[in-house]
């Protein structure tokens, strides 16, 4: 079963972050009894990203988090990394691993050169996974970053293995919109670790659906929402820093129309990058940035932001099945319970 079409914009040909031209994505799953969790990589090109960075903002949502390198990315408004996703626990070991890739690649990293801004975000999938068992290794995040592709899986793979969504499976999800603006065709992909949502929130299409299904259903409706979400924009369209900063904040309301109210246990937290120029590191070599978008012209971008972040958690809903982990906890695939979910009648 496919997730509906969301909003009024077009998706781009894959409905996908990828549709950006040179983004990638890669995961490396781990499914095997109480371990159920991973790594995902989004590469913005396909360059040294260290060498060639990427304009880039965030905007914290809710705080509820253990990132890292965020403070960097908010103060330099770049990336200087590939972009990795994982579990809390396994934050410190992917972060280790891209250090390592970044100097490999360019030795002199923290010695005559400045040292690199990892980027991890992770969402808390101990529900399923068996957190304290550290399963996750830095080979994870080489194998994630080989498997890198503009065709990738969604649902429960890879950092999404162990995620919820609604109390039901969760995952990794991804979607795109393209728009017309300042004379131009713009893409905006949106990538989600989807981890958050009480069932009886649950939304789709405008749609309130999870207060039927609750009804009928397990719930946790008794326990407070411990969920996190981490939402990734790219963009072809040329925009600096503060831009995209603005363009991450609409994020928010494509998760708002889900049903989320940004729980105060729930880490939500959205990255925006745009592919249209790179900033070399070699200060000594002239940054190529094109005309920038004027302010008054973004209006189309966030509404495909908005749109695209609201589709992308709808396709980890329906693109994840049923997952058993630690302790025999299960989280049912959405489609498998709920196929005939346009029947459900709207809470009043």
């Amino acid at each position: 079963m496919n997730a509906p079409h969301v909003g009024l914009l077009p998706a781009g040909a894959r409905d996908a972050i990828t549709d950006v031209a040179g983004v990638t994505v890669g995961h490396a799953t781990l499914a095997n009894g109480p371990v159920q969790t991973g790594v995902t990589v989004v590469h913005p090109h396909a360059g040294d990203p260290f060498r060639e960075k990427v304009p880039a903002g965030v905007a914290v949502i809710n705080g509820f988090g253990k990132s890292v390198g965020l403070v960097q990315v908010d103060e330099l408004g770049v990336l200087e990394t590939p972009i990795a996703l994982t579990n809390t626990f396994s934050v410190g070991t992917v972060a280790t691993a891209q250090i390592r890739r970044a100097v490999a690649a360019n030795p002199e990293i923290g010695r005559a050169w400045p040292s690199v801004n990892p980027l991890v975000f992770e969402c808390n999938d101990g529900f399923l996974n068996d957190m304290q068992a550290f399963a996750v290794a830095e080979s994870h995040y080489a194998e994630a970053c080989a498997a890198a592709s503009p065709v990738f899986a969604q649902g429960a793979v890879g950092a999404g293995r162990g995620m919820s969504c609604f109390e039901m499976k969760g995952g990794i999800g991804s979607s795109s919109r393209v728009v017309a603006t300042a004379g131009r065709t713009c893409t905006v992909g949106a990538l989600v670790l989807s981890n958050f949502g009480k069932l009886a929130q649950m939304t789709i299409a405008g749609r309130r659906v999870g207060a039927a299904l609750a009804a009928r259903l397990p719930s946790d409706a008794g326990t407070p929402e411990r969920g996190s979400i981490i939402l990734l924009l790219a963009t072809d369209a040329p925009l600096d820093a503060r831009q995209l900063r603005r363009l991450a904040k609409r994020a928010g309301a494509g998760l708002a129309r889900t049903g989320s109210v940004y729980g105060h246990g729930s880490g939500d937290i959205a990255l925006a990058f745009s592919t249209a120029y790179t900033v070399p590191h070699d200060a000594a070599v002239p940054a190529q940035t094109p005309p920038l978008l004027p302010d008054a012209t973004l209006d189309p971008l966030f509404q495909a932001a908005a749109d695209a972040i609201e589709q992308a958690i709808l396709h980890a809903l329906f693109a994840a099945e049923t997952v058993t982990g630690r302790d025999g906890h299960v989280r049912h695939g959405f489609t498998q319970q709920a196929p005939d979910w346009t029947a459900l009648e709207a809470a009043p």
